[in-house]
């Protein structure tokens, strides 16, 4: 753990982290709902594993700074998105704190996790919607779904891809090596765009494919 000990060093940090990765600084009012939301997680993650990750600068760079580049990078026209096995709420919360004109879903089948989001949206204040259950459940389709290292991701994938709405798009978190397999996953309905590259190293990348209309 690096000891940072309040939500200004935090956002200070989570800001110089961005910068090295190329990303522009959150704003102040941004900046520090991400601090609340880290300092939750640490908090949560010392009674139940939300994240195998320990260390502060791990999880800001692992988690944080790759959420907030993924949410840069979705189509601007989406409104609505389901983050498909959301776990301690990444990417979908951070494309919630960065893109809030989007109507946001985190489902969750896990009932602790789910437990956590639902307090991370009261504690953060902002209008996202946890569904505690398969996403598969939900009965409605959405402009976009995302995903990232979910159990058995390419089931999820498959299952992920039912719920894009025609025209819509799929995004997957995914490294180099994976991308075939996660676009094989998604079947042959969905016109691929190039990886776009995420901060972090291991080849990360935000694989995006439009739905057939």
């Amino acid at each position: 753990m690096t000891g940072l000990s309040d939500s200004g060093s935090v956002a200070r940090r989570l800001n110089e982290l961005l910068a090295d990765a190329g990303q522009a600084e959150l704003d102040s009012g941004t900046a520090a709902r991400f601090a609340t939301y880290f300092d939750l997680l640490v908090r949560w993650n010392s009674r139940m594993n939300l994240t195998a990750l320990r260390d502060d600068e791990k999880i800001f760079s692992r988690h944080f700074v790759e959420s907030i580049a993924c949410a840069r990078a979705l189509p601007k026209e989406i409104g609505s998105l389901l983050d498909f096995g959301s776990g301690a709420g990444f990417p979908g919360l951070p494309i919630a704190l960065c893109r809030p004109e989007v109507e946001v879903t985190l489902a969750e089948s896990q009932g602790k996790k789910a437990a956590f989001l639902r307090e991370a949206v009261r504690t953060l204040g902002i209008g996202v919607q946890v569904h505690g259950g398969r996403a598969e459940a939900l009965g409605r389709r959405f402009d976009c779904v995302t995903l990232r290292a979910v159990d058995r991701m390419a089931a999820a994938v498959r299952a992920g891809a039912e719920l894009v709405c025609p025209g819509g798009w799929l995004a997957v978190l995914t490294t180099d090596a994976e991308s075939a397999g996660m676009r094989a996953a998604a079947g042959p309905g969905f016109g691929w765009e190039d990886g776009v590259g995420m901060p972090g190293g291991e080849s990360r990348i935000l694989l995006l494919g439009r739905a057939e209309g």
